[in-house]
């Protein structure tokens, strides 16, 4: 195990086990996502109060549980680099704010859209709506810092102490509907002993979670090489291997 470990703490071993491991992620992402569309479309009934509006759900969900997972995923990994001093550490870190920020921008942005139907406003100031509002400008602020500093090490450093420190947002995101008196509704999926939606409705959501989930690990991995590639462009495996994609 601990050979595996510091095995991923090399960036140019890590590149090429990402290099193995994409044209799986990308083929089960658009499997995925098909059996998701064909269960959300075709085999999903429409909800008896909201009628197709549902269906926006399919999105949304997904959307917004990833957007908390990518941030949990940034402070651990910021932690471990800031503890440890491991680059790729760092690298992951930097890598899930990009796409941390725009699960997070489409969760609001199907939100309101499902919000409008539902309760006659794009926008309320719930609990869980603003928790998540909060999410996307701590990605905003993250990607800010760590542009901010010239010498990567600071930066590298300075980001994963404010990723840290907003990580105290994810519980209140997630209880906030527990918590408060919110227009949010509560669990769904979390209740499979008594499930709040139909059956078919649950399959549909569970495989786009999935897709969504496989689909953030295909993008993260490629963010990964293309920092990678920018932060070890002086060194001689990555020399040689612009040159050999270049002949």
């Amino acid at each position: 195990m601990w050979i595996w470990f510091y095995q991923m703490a090399s960036p140019k071993w890590f590149y090429q086990f990402t290099d193995k491991l994409l044209p799986w992620f990308r083929g089960s992402t658009l499997v995925l996502m098909l059996i998701g569309l064909a269960l959300g479309l075709l085999f999903s009934p429409a909800d008896y109060q909201q009628g197709n509006t549902v269906r926006i759900m399919y999105i949304h969900v997904p959307a917004a549980f990833l957007s908390m997972f990518a941030y949990v995923v940034m402070a651990i990994s910021g932690a471990i680099g800031f503890v440890w001093r491991i680059k790729m550490a760092h690298i992951v870190s930097v890598s899930c704010a990009p796409i941390g920020a725009i699960f997070t921008l489409l969760a609001l942005i199907t939100g309101a859209i499902w919000g409008k139907p539902t309760w006659g406003t794009y926008w309320e100031w719930d609990a869980r709506l603003t928790s998540e509002l909060i999410l996307f400008f701590l990605y905003i602020g993250f990607m800010a810092l760590h542009n901010a500093f010239d010498d990567r090490t600071s930066a590298d450093r300075a980001s994963a102490v404010l990723a840290l420190v907003g990580l105290v947002n994810i519980p209140i995101i997630h209880f906030s509907v527990e918590w408060w008196n919110t227009l949010h509704q509560g669990a769904t999926i979390s209740k499979f002993e008594k499930p709040s939606m139909d059956a078919d409705m649950l399959k549909a959501l569970l495989v786009f979670i999935v897709a969504f989930q496989v689909y953030f690990f295909t993008v993260l991995m490629q963010r990964i090489k293309s920092e990678i590639i920018k932060r070890e462009k002086m060194t001689g495996w990555v020399k040689k291997l612009v040159e050999g994609k270049a002949s």
